[in-house]
């Protein structure tokens, strides 16, 4: 490979691999509407990882903080001799 030209990246491919057999199968967009219905992507802090063993977990808790705050919010807008 020319050094000399700055534009040129180096090639790390090894020889035996031939970029036009291997992008044969390939399917343009495959993942398109993956991609533009965006994700929700959320990085727990490690402390609060370990609390959870899998998504399911976190998921389960997130619906009881859910919970709670829509008793908490009926609780403040009832009539006040519907409090218990």
């Amino acid at each position: 490979m020319n050094k000399d030209y700055p534009g040129e990246m180096e090639d790390e491919l090894r020889p035996e691999y031939d970029l036009r057999e291997l992008l044969k199968g390939g399917v343009r967009g495959k993942y398109v509407a993956r991609y533009r219905a965006g994700t929700n992507l959320v990085l727990l802090d490690p402390d609060v990882a370990k609390a959870f063993p899998d998504q399911a977990a976190v998921n389960e808790a997130l619906r009881l903080v859910i919970r709670l705050g829509e008793i908490q919010h009926s609780q403040k807008h009832a009539p006040t001799g519907a409090r218990s």
